[in-house]
């Protein structure tokens, strides 16, 4: 984890692979910086929420492009808040954004779960991935260092603050686990990794920008991640529709997809 938000020059010298992580990282933190700036400066003129969202995807994605242009000048990106180019389909290297995951709880002042993705992914394989949680001023990344195990408990599994759907639902019944309400996939994803929970299934509906940097770091980490049949997620694909996810402990994960195949 990271708060450093200068980003370092690329050298020839430096393992390509760690120089893509820094990079990822320290554009997602600095993002996340001039968001939570950008929140400030426009609640205290009183713009009304939906405002202040709007102006936060679009300050945020043209940050992260233009940062991802400098650094990286030759790749392709996938951004939610931008125009599709097909031509990332044949590109070796493309970077997968979501400038701010959770723009409603953004939208709310004092809200903490909201999030910054960026990951990339090189001729077809997600490698390198970086979620920054501004407002707790930390960035996770596909660098950290995996996190201690959790204690033996009750599971935790977080769920979306306005609606979970009934095999979400399902899980919780069957490991008899305790619901936790929260805005982003990041911020839901990243309270695994911490170990603040247990478990993240998702069945209603996504986007490929919504899951690549979470599903990244806690890869990293040694969660568990799948979609909810058990199959492996794939990026860059066509269709960036991506529904379902499962991320969590290993040791929930083959009762977890037993109930959601059902």
């Amino acid at each position: 984890m990271t708060n450093d938000a200068m980003a370092a020059p690329r050298s020839d010298s430096v393992d390509p692979r760690l120089d893509d992580t820094t990079s990822a990282i320290d554009i997602a933190t600095a993002a996340g910086e001039v968001l939570l700036e950008l929140r400030h400066t426009l609640t205290a003129a009183g713009l009304d929420p939906d405002g202040i969202r709007r102006a936060g995807d679009k300050r945020s994605h043209d940050f992260i492009v233009g940062a991802l242009a400098r650094a990286c000048p030759r790749d392709a990106v996938l951004s939610e808040e931008g125009a599709d180019d097909p031509a990332r389909l044949t590109a070796d290297r493309v970077w997968i954004v979501d400038p701010l995951d959770g723009t409603r709880e953004f939208g709310e002042a004092g809200r903490d779960d909201w999030a910054v993705h960026i990951a990339l992914v090189e001729h077809g394989t997600l490698t390198v991935g970086a979620v920054a949680i501004p407002a707790l001023g930390t960035t996770y990344s596909t660098a950290d260092t995996p996190p201690r195990a959790v204690p033996s408990r009750t599971p935790r599994l977080v769920v979306s603050r306005t609606r979970t759907p009934a095999p979400v639902l399902a899980v919780a019944d069957a490991l008899g686990a305790e619901l936790v309400e929260m805005g982003s996939a990041g911020a839901k994803a990243m309270a695994v990794v911490r170990g603040e929970a247990d478990i993240y299934a998702h069945t209603g509906g996504q986007y490929e920008w919504d899951s690549a940097a979470p599903v990244a770091v806690a890869r990293a980490a040694g969660l568990h991640v799948s979609r909810i049949d058990g199959s492996e997620p794939v990026y860059n694909r066509a269709d960036p529709y991506l529904p379902d996810i499962l991320i969590c402990r290993r040791g929930w994960a083959d009762r977890a997809l037993e109930v959601l195949g059902r």
